[in-house]
Formats: C-alpha cells, sequence, structure tokens
C-alpha cells in the first residue's frame, strides 16, 4: 500500500539496498548471502521489509530460480546509485589518504574466476585506489615480481614445494575432468588436455600418468580454462583442473574410472617488500575474500 501524501515519505535503508542488488546480480539469496556476511533467512527478512516498505513485490521467485519483477528493475537503477552516493560520501572521510595505482598479478584461472568480484568490491570501498591487473602464467608472474613490475601477484604452487616466500590463500585438490557421460577416458593412449612447461596443474598430471604407467597423447593445448573446458564438453580430451572448477556438465574421474590421484595445489600470494599503503590495501582485501570463500564452502 502507497503511503498516504501528508505523511513523510519512508526511508529506504542502504544495508536492505545492498542485499537487494546482490541478489539482483547473483539471482541467489543463497549466494548473496554469502557475499554480504548474513544468513539467507535474514535475507529473505530483509527483502520482505522492502517490499512491504514500497508496497510492491521486487522479485518473482520459484524453485530454481529468482528474477527482478518490473517494479524490482526500476528500483535497481535508483539502488545502484544511492549506494554508489554513499560510498563515495563515506570515502571522502575514511580512506581520504589512501590514494595510488597498483600493479596486481594473477594466473589466467583465477583472474576470471575470482578477481572481477575481488575488484569490484574493492572499488566500492577505495574508490581513489587504481588496480592494473597482468594476465599471465604463474611462472612469469613470479618474474615480473622479482623484476619489480608487479606490486603483488597470485601464483598457484605445488603443494609439494615451499610457497617461495608466497602466503597460501587456499588449498585444494586437482582432479580429472571429463565431460558427463563421455568417453574420452577410455580411450587408449588417454587423450590429454594440457599446457606447456611452468604449469603446476601439468606436471602434477603428468607425474601421476607416469607413477601409474598409463600411455597419453597431448590431444589438446589451451593457456586458457575457457579452451580446457571446450576440449572437456567437446569429449577431445580429459584435463587436470582444480575441484572447484568443475562444471555442471563435468564429472571427476577417479581410480573408479581408471585414472591416477593428482594431488593438491596451493594458490599463494606476494607482496612486494617495499608494498605502499595502497598495496596493502589490496593484499588485505584479498586475503579477505579467500577467507570468506573457505568459509562459504566455495573452496
Amino acid at each position: 500500500m502507497n503511503a498516504p501524501l501528508n505523511h513523510p515519505l519512508p526511508l529506504l535503508d542502504l544495508d536492505v539496498l545492498r542485499t537487494f542488488v546482490a541478489i539482483a546480480e547473483t539471482g541467489s539469496f543463497t549466494t548473496a548471502a554469502s557475499s554480504v556476511y548474513r544468513t539467507p533467512s535474514a535475507v529473505s527478512m530483509q527483502i520482505k521489509k522492502l517490499e512491504d516498505i514500497l508496497g510492491r513485490s521486487v522479485f518473482s521467485r520459484d524453485a530454481r530460480s529468482v528474477k527482478l519483477t518490473t517494479d524490482g528493475e526500476m528500483l535497481l537503477g535508483y539502488a545502484r546509485r544511492m549506494l554508489a552516493i554513499n560510498r563515495e560520501a563515506v570515502s571522502k572521510f575514511i580512506v581520504p589518504d589512501i590514494v595510488g595505482v597498483v600493479r596486481l598479478g594473477s594466473p589466467d584461472d583465477f583472474g576470471e574466476r575470482v578477481l572481477p568480484h575481488v575488484l569490484k568490491r574493492f572499488a566500492q570501498s577505495h574508490p581513489c585506489i587504481a588496480v592494473d591487473v597482468t594476465i599471465d602464467q604463474s611462472v612469469n608472474l613470479r618474474r615480473r615480481m622479482d623484476d619489480r613490475a608487479l606490486d603483488l601477484t597470485l601464483f598457484t604452487n605445488s603443494c609439494k614445494a615451499i610457497a617461495d616466500g608466497g602466503e597460501v590463500l587456499l588449498t585444494e585438490p586437482i582432479v580429472w575432468a571429463g565431460a558427463k557421460g563421455g568417453g574420452a577416458h577410455l580411450r587408449e593412449p588417454l587423450p590429454v588436455s594440457i599446457w606447456e612447461e611452468g604449469c603446476v596443474w601439468r606436471a602434477g598430471a603428468l607425474e601421476a600418468l607416469g607413477r601409474e604407467g598409463r600411455d597419453y597423447r597431448v590431444a589438446y593445448m589451451s593457456a586458457h580454462t575457457a579452451g580446457q573446458r571446450a576440449a572437456i564438453m567437446a569429449d577431445l580430451a580429459v584435463a587436470p583442473l582444480p575441484k572447484s572448477f568443475l562444471g555442471c556438465d563435468m564429472v571427476e574421474l577417479g581410480a573408479e574410472h581408471g585414472m591416477p590421484d593428482i594431488g593438491n595445489y596451493s594458490l599463494a600470494m606476494v607482496v612486494s617488500p617495499e608494498a605502499s599503503a595502497p598495496v596493502k590495501a589490496v593484499a588485505d582485501h584479498i586475503r579477505a575474500t579467500f577467507e570468506v570463500l573457505r568459509q562459504t564452502g566455495k573452496f
């Protein structure tokens, strides 16, 4: 019900609007709940409060999806503008002195899956810091750090090796990925999709195949996880991937499929010893993001 015109209009809670935008962007109450650090039930209560104030439904929901209503789409534009103005105003008082450019390196796989989320949230909290990103292989990123061409970088590392001065952010298994219902793993020699020397996943996979005496051939080579996925989905090859990278149309191939165990890998971060305040701010934000991802079971 609309408020009578002779009464003051209600004020919208920015915290509720932040939750509303998170749901609209993720299409999920559960995913949005983890991003705003609330429980799903608390998020549902916030949206009910918002809809009660407006007297309109902002989402249409069924068992599998959440979509904006026409009123919700109109509100989304206002919500984003209100949150942006709030961030701009608050940043003038809270982070007025942190200004600069940060040169960040990342492997392709995490640059695609995690960095967009990290950088978006960082830009919201630190609008005066610009982050320039370099995507490359881990071995090249470490060289760039040694040459002082980067201020900090993420890099993948074998769990059998010391992180080489890096701070481990996560550890997870590398698994054999195949197409759901596919038969690539049954072929002899085994068709494998990998990249060239320097890739931690490649090293672990080929070591495992050698240990088991399994014949293989490199059927597909790609430096990008998108290419690896294409080879898997076409059932051209199997590929070593982090377990969290498996898509809904992929399956993990284990001992029951005749595939050897590869082991784990780690993602680490190294920060320049001469790190400035902006660099330290980016590093702290990355640490906090991966802690949330671990706590929510994303890795």
